[in-house]
């Protein structure tokens, strides 16, 4: 039976670059089941998941049903809302008596980067997608990812199980809120690394999807850099400005030293390409398409 994961690993298909690019989340606690389309098909109050789903377009709002993994679900709602903005990216919580009250957020506040009446929330939410009615490898990937970071007593409370993130072939997926960072290609071991480097303060580049406020190609042109310079702090690297012309973008960063306090200037030149053969990159595609590419043709300091 096919699987997009093992096929995209056997392609070897690079996971940098690959990450949705979204700024804002909301994050509502929900046990499902959650159908193929968790606000269309989930159980939701009736009208909710519509009003939802036109609130978060407007507000360019991703909005992921969550549960705890293997836990039964608790009466109260919890909420998670995410600004991604680097460093000054942040995360608010509530919880609600009823599902129904998430209607009263005002998701376009939230996507001003206003805390929409939130509490402040201080520890990042590892979100692993499960969403097995919308592609079966992300349940088959996913569960086990997040049964092995809920059993860590250090990571256990972080640890959501969430509906669709996007990036179905990179199962199992994670991502980390509120600094919006997607990482693909994990097993239970690889997501206890990644949880565990972020408690940290750091990345696990070699997992490492991007980070969901940049454009693809210059997420990739972030890994690439990191790489290169063996830098894995969340705030070694900082994106200052991009320029397109053609199939290249030019990507300019702040680059903090290795063991000094000062930054300085880096610039990483990127082709963006497609494969030369098609491929299906989900388990349910009806055809196959080409697979987007980024290749780094130069990285300068200075």
């Amino acid at each position: 039976m096919f699987r997009c994961s093992v096929a995209s690993r056997i392609r070897d298909d690079d996971l940098a670059g690959t990450a949705s690019t979204v700024r804002s989340f909301l994050l509502l606690q929900h046990p499902g089941p959650w159908g193929v389309d968790a606000l269309r098909d989930a159980r939701l109050p009736d009208g909710l998941g519509d009003r939802l789903r036109a609130e978060a377009h407007r507000a360019r709002t991703r909005v992921l049903l969550i549960r705890r993994a293997g836990r039964s679900a608790d009466r109260a709602v919890r909420v998670f809302a995410a600004r991604v903005a680097g460093a000054d990216s942040w995360l608010g919580t509530a919880t609600l008596d009823s599902i129904a009250e998430v209607a009263d957020l005002d998701l376009v506040a939230l996507a001003r980067g206003e805390h929409a009446g939130l509490e402040t929330h201080e520890e990042p939410v590892l979100a692993v997608c499960t969403h097995g009615r919308h592609d079966v490898c992300c349940a088959e990937r996913g569960r086990p990812i997040a049964r092995a970071l809920s059993a860590d007593p250090a990571l256990a409370d972080q640890v959501w199980e969430c509906s669709h993130i996007g990036g179905d072939r990179f199962a199992g997926n994670v991502l980390v809120l509120p600094r919006g960072l997607y990482y693909g290609g994990l097993d239970p071991d690889t997501a206890l690394e990644v949880g565990r480097a972020h408690r940290r303060g750091r990345l696990v580049l070699e997992n490492l999807r991007g980070r969901s406020d940049l454009p693809m190609v210059v997420q990739s042109a972030e890994i690439a850099l990191r790489h290169h310079l063996g830098l894995t702090g969340l705030d070694d690297v900082v994106p200052l400005a991009r320029t397109t012309q053609g199939d290249r973008t030019t990507a300019r960063f702040a680059v903090t030293a290795v063991g000094h306090h000062r930054t300085e200037e880096a610039e990483v030149v990127m082709r963006r390409s497609f494969s030369a053969e098609p491929h299906r990159l989900t388990c349910a595609a009806v055809r196959p398409d080409p697979v987007p590419q980024h290749e780094v043709v130069t990285i300068s300091l200075g």
